[in-house]
């Protein structure tokens, strides 16, 4: 019989993080704010939580990250400028950042790491399952990886990680899951996890992206969790207790993704996301795709 657990309803966004492999944009500049396309990283983050039913969101952040606050407030100098314009397209979607969810917002102090990060939300999240998501991935709207997690979570309880596979020279750029095969081809059982290992070493090219759905046992581990890899708190570690000893707080599965996922979290995959996400809109994309297609034939024949 299929067990049903709490609904989950809150989502947490660790977004402290100083941004330095893009300075020296970032020097004043939360790197979440960075536009793709004609909106902040950040915003399609927080999209994502609302579409899985996830409107109450909680914000890690750190100095100088203001800008996300003041983005997802009222701004009611601009919004009455529009008004009086009569620029009722550009007020919606003004309007539409303030309006996405309910916004909370927790200073992390000291980047002692993503697992600090999550435990800042300890008191916000309290005894309930929860959902975490990386600004670094953003995953097309159409491919419902976060809703599908979560579904995971309802039926098996404990904690659901996104895995991805990836070539097995990429994998010591992320953590990795060693896993066993269930009867449902999407879903892996977890086993154990290692940030970051020699291809050499790696359990399998099996990679963590950055969504989570956690139970709240995590918080408990976390607060014993020594820093590990280059002197942080890794949310890593503390999963792979929760792996390898499921009384603790259930078991650990993972959701294999294949649908569409752009990472931003380098500048040379920032523009490429740019790229893909621009040549996919209804209203930039044709004009767009026949610039890049004269532009790369032009290059290719320069070369």
């Amino acid at each position: 019989m299929t067990q049903s657990h709490p609904r989950i309803s809150k989502a947490v966004i660790p977004a402290a993080g100083l941004g330095t492999r893009f300075l020296p944009a970032t020097k004043a500049t939360p790197k979440e704010m960075l536009p793709v396309v004609d909106k902040p990283a950040i915003q399609y983050v927080v999209e994502e939580a609302v579409s899985a039913g996830l409107d109450d969101v909680l914000m890690i952040t750190g100095r100088n990250k203001r800008p996300l606050e003041d983005h997802f407030d009222r701004n009611y100098e601009l919004e009455s400028a529009l008004e009086k314009k009569g620029d009722a397209e550009r007020l919606a979607k003004v309007q539409e950042s303030s309006d996405l969810a309910t916004m909370h917002y927790v200073r992390q102090g000291d980047p002692r790491g993503l697992g600090h990060a999550v435990l800042c939300a300890a008191p916000h999240v309290g005894h309930e399952p929860f959902a975490v998501l990386l600004g670094d991935d953003l995953i097309d709207p159409r491919d419902p990886l976060l809703q599908r997690m979560i579904e995971v979570q309802e039926q098996h309880g404990g904690s659901v990680i996104a895995l991805m596979e990836v070539a097995p020279e990429q994998i010591h750029l992320y953590g990795c899951a060693a896993v066993d095969t269930t009867d449902e081809g999407d879903v892996v059982r977890i086993t154990g996890l290692v940030e970051k290992p020699d291809p050499a070493d790696a359990p399998s090219n099996y990679a963590i992206i950055g969504r989570y759905v956690l139970d709240p046992h995590i918080f408990d581990i976390l607060r014993k969790t020594e820093p590990g890899r280059g002197g942080e708190i890794q949310l890593t570690d503390a999963l792979q207790q929760l792996a390898t000893d499921e009384k603790v707080g259930g078991p650990v599965h993972g959701v294999v993704f294949e649908g569409r996922r752009y990472d931003t979290g380098d500048r040379g995959d920032y523009l490429r996301a740019i790229v893909r996400l621009a040549c996919e809109r209804e209203d930039l994309g044709p004009d767009f795709r026949t610039w890049l297609r004269s532009y790369v034939a032009e290059e290719m024949q320069q070369s």
